[in-house]
């Protein structure tokens, strides 16, 4: 039986950093292209949990261990990604410490959301869900 073709799985956690005045997020400087800023996050591997992929691509890209992790939602629009169709199921998590950056990330941003500079991909509009998400107390 031949596979369907499907899109790729990825996760993405904004971290608040619970330590700092304001709560802020993390962000990272992209090494790879797409490059720019970005929620850190990537690609689920084969035979893990999207869960253990979040920890595990938030401590390779940060450092940063966290706690609370729970879902923002899930991201799906074919367009999202310019290199192909990527679904992304997208975290909030909380972390303290500071932040350093690794693997795939060239450089780390703390900042609030709201003050986030240009980023890749469709995160301006995940980051704006959980602006409005904070707000509602939700």
């Amino acid at each position: 039986m031949e596979r369907p073709m499907t899109p790729l799985l990825a996760v993405d956690v904004i971290v608040e950093m619970t330590d700092h005045p304001g709560r802020p997020v993390v962000l990272v400087a992209r090494r790879n292209p797409p490059l720019g800023w970005a929620i850190p996050g990537g690609f689920v591997d084969l035979g893990e949990t999207i869960e253990h992929a979040a920890v595990r691509e938030l401590k390779e890209e940060t450092g940063l261990d966290i706690v609370d992790l729970s879902l923002l939602g899930v991201y799906s629009d074919p367009n999202r990604d310019p290199r192909g169709h990527t679904v992304s199921v997208v975290f909030v998590a909380a972390a303290v410490g500071e932040p350093v950056a690794g693997d795939d990330a060239a450089e780390v941003l703390v900042v609030l959301p709201e003050d986030s500079p240009k980023t890749v991909f469709d995160h301006a509009q995940i980051l704006r869900d959980y602006c409005h998400t904070r707000r509602e107390g939700a």
